[in-house]
């Protein structure tokens, strides 16, 4: 796609500004992203504007050309020095510079030779390029330290979901030593687990040249089929403590447009907490809900020690542990986390509702399904986010 904003008769007097946008088309319906267009379609900015844009997984290259580490990423290719604006905050890092380009253009348009003039009567021209320089190696850095932390993040997220079918397969082991399978359903359970393997292995693989939420496959799902086969692969832990979990799951719930591997993850990772916080004896409920035509809401209840309203948005920031739980329990803070960054990317929302002492409920919200196709982004679903 080619974007040319020219000014009719002043074209010939005004200083040409080349801008590339490396984006793919989930980044563009995205809100900073779709700001730097707009902005640059409309605005007069005090150039002659071309703006590229390029999807980096059609032209590859691209990435090794500008040696780019992260993306989406807007480029500056004329006039130069080249610079590149990566990160979050792309409209806001152009609005900054534009006015500093005008000003650079204006005197470079009147021919100044620059070389002992000092340009704000106390600052040489070398002067001012070494700080320009600076601040762009500013963002780079700021850029790379954003790319370590995203990959940082899925690390621990593939780490954390590895561990659900390596137990569930030293589950299978020990039933089929003890007898209580057979041969082949413990050879079909072993081959199902290692086809989980497999495909976290592949996540691992791609930690180096992607964000871990473009690991997201959205489609049509029965949301209530997911949450029966987690309650069942964990039924030997839950029937072992004599623990009962109770189910309210509508006949006509609809389905939702969301991940099955993920949505199966936040099940399973609010079913364990919920076992791992509840007494041998006790109850957990799972209920889902079809509040409005936009969102299935999801709960999952257990009567144990319940959490403080104090920590209550702290849990599910990453590797947080709650201090009166982390003694008499395993694990490293992550779960929760993980569930957060996947049930915001459906463009959904996860909270707690809990008294100290009276158990805790989770709840999140996933889209409808509503006939979108697979490969639109999770922007197109909705405007804002859900709330409880």
């Amino acid at each position: 796609m080619r974007l040319d904003a020219v000014d009719g008769v002043k074209t010939n007097k005004r200083q040409q500004l080349k801008l590339l946008l490396v984006a793919s088309r989930n980044h563009l319906s995205r809100g900073d992203i779709f700001s730097v267009v707009k902005f640059l379609e409309k605005e007069d900015c005090g150039f002659d504007v071309t703006l590229e844009v390029s999807d980096p997984t059609e032209q590859p290259e691209l990435l090794e050309l500008h040696r780019l580490i992260a993306t989406p990423a807007l480029i500056k290719l004329f006039p130069s020095p080249k610079q590149i604006f990566a990160g979050s905050n792309i409209f806001k890092q152009l609005q900054t510079w534009i006015p500093r380009w005008q000003q650079a253009g204006m005197v470079s348009g009147l021919g100044l030779s620059l070389r002992p003039t000092d340009l704000d009567g106390s600052r040489t021209k070398k002067e001012l390029q070494l700080e320009d320089e600076l601040l762009v190696l500013r963002q780079e850095n700021a850029t790379l330290i954003e790319k370590i932390n995203s990959q940082e993040k899925l690390l621990r997220m593939v780490a954390h979901e590895l561990r659900t079918p390596l137990t569930a397969a030293a589950l299978a082991v020990q039933s089929q030593q003890l007898g209580q399978i057979n041969l082949e359903h413990f050879q079909e359970l072993i081959k199902r687990r290692l086809g989980e393997i497999e495909l976290l292995s592949k996540d691992l693989l791609e930690v180096g040249i992607t964000k871990w939420e473009a690991l997201f496959n959205p489609k049509r799902l029965a949301l209530g089929t997911i949450a029966a086969e987690c309650i069942l692969e964990l039924e030997k832990s839950w029937l072992k403590r004599g623990i009962g979990i109770n189910t309210d799951i509508p006949a006509d719930l609809p389905d939702v447009f969301a991940d099955q591997r993920r949505m199966r993850q936040v099940l399973l990772n609010l079913l364990e907490n919920a076992l791992k916080f509840t007494e041998s004896g006790g109850k957990i409920s799972m209920t889902m809900l079809h509040k409005t035509d936009q969102w299935v809401e999801v709960s999952i209840c257990d009567n144990g020690p319940g959490i403080p309203k104090q920590e209550q948005e702290r849990i599910f920031l990453d590797r947080v542990r709650l201090p009166q739980t982390s003694e008499s329990t395993s694990g490293f803070g992550v779960g929760l986390s993980v569930c957060r960054k996947i049930v915001e990317v459906h463009r959904g929302k996860i909270w707690v509702v809990s008294e100290p002492d009276e158990g805790a409920c989770f709840f999140f919200k996933v889209p409808v399904w509503q006939g979108q196709e697979e490969e639109k982004s999770y922007d197109s679903l909705t405007e804002g986010a859900a709330g409880p």
